[in-house]
């Protein structure tokens, strides 16, 4: 299902004794649901307002995803609720996105430099119900990436920031841009391409263990259709849904006594079972 080895050892730690595998798959369900924080109705950004700014690695879909914030206050509380800001300088035409979204939206963009014209352009949006700061995607292994915290954080005005997660992401990268990230402290998270993903379960499983606060869903390009506020229920089930059998990428049941060879550091050595389970694979020379 995607989920580390870890968070399934903690599930099974805390599982009572003595479940069928329906039962067992009941209390699952219910485990992950309790565990997975989310945002409820109501509460989300474009109803409680404030200043916040969408971080994450390029690709995860940031300026679309501000895009679709923004039509969603707008069309609830009227373009001069609203106010969208760009740090992403880096880019050839990057702000000329935003700027085209605000221009069908009715909203003012503005272009930051650095951490004292951040301060000053806050100061003159006091009156906003909600700013939308789309920041410049970087690499969780990226040196600039603390130079980016350090705007946000020394700004003056609360700025919450929401880290965005890539559902088809592998799941020691998403560990790997959790930890870089929420080195400072992290207001909550939003998945996106849920729609291209075959499994969700790294993408809920690093959400879970970090407790990170989840606020959306994305599953598309549609602006502003295709944001959605956590369903839990769904969420859950779709990662409980028995895994596609056709993947070239799943194990045979023989091969996984080489999977666990090699999760253990057996390099060099043939673990029991290795030539039946090459035979039987197809694999050249077995």
């Amino acid at each position: 299902m995607g989920f580390s080895p870890l968070l399934s050892r903690q599930l099974l730690d805390k599982m009572p004794a003595g479940y069928d595998l329906e039962k067992s798959l009941r209390w699952l369900k219910a485990a992950l649901m309790h565990n997975l924080r989310a945002v409820k109705a109501g509460d989300d950004i474009v109803e409680r307002g404030g200043v916040y700014a969408l971080t994450g690695p390029t690709g995860v879909g940031k300026t679309t995803t501000v895009a679709k914030l923004a039509a969603r206050c707008t069309l609830k509380h009227g373009p001069a609720s609203l106010a969208l800001i760009t740090t992403d300088t880096y880019r050839i035409g990057a702000h000329e996105q935003l700027r085209i979204y605000g221009k069908i939206l009715g909203v003012p963009v503005y272009v930051i430099k650095d951490e004292a014209d951040l301060q000053l352009t806050l100061a003159d949006l006091q009156s906003k119900h909600l700013i939308l700061i789309d920041t410049v995607g970087m690499s969780q292994r990226d040196r600039r990436l603390s130079e980016q915290v350090a705007l946000l954080s020394g700004a003056g005005r609360s700025i919450k920031r929401l880290l965005l997660l890539s559902a088809n992401g592998h799941g020691s990268t998403l560990e790997d841009v959790v930890r870089s990230y929420k080195k400072d402290d992290m207001d909550g998270c939003i998945l996106t391409k849920i729609d291209e993903a075959i499994s969700i379960g790294p993408a809920l499983d690093v959400v879970i263990r970090h407790k990170l606060v989840l606020h959306y869903v994305a599953n598309g390009q549609r602006v502003p259709e295709d944001l959605h506020l956590p369903n839990l229920v769904y969420l859950v089930d779709r990662v409980l849904k028995p895994a596609r059998g056709d993947s070239p990428f799943t194990p045979l049941e023989a091969e996984f006594p080489l999977v666990m060879a090699a999760a253990g550091g057996l390099a060099g050595a043939e673990p029991a079972g290795y030539a039946e389970a090459t035979r039987e694979a197809g694999v050249p020379g077995g």
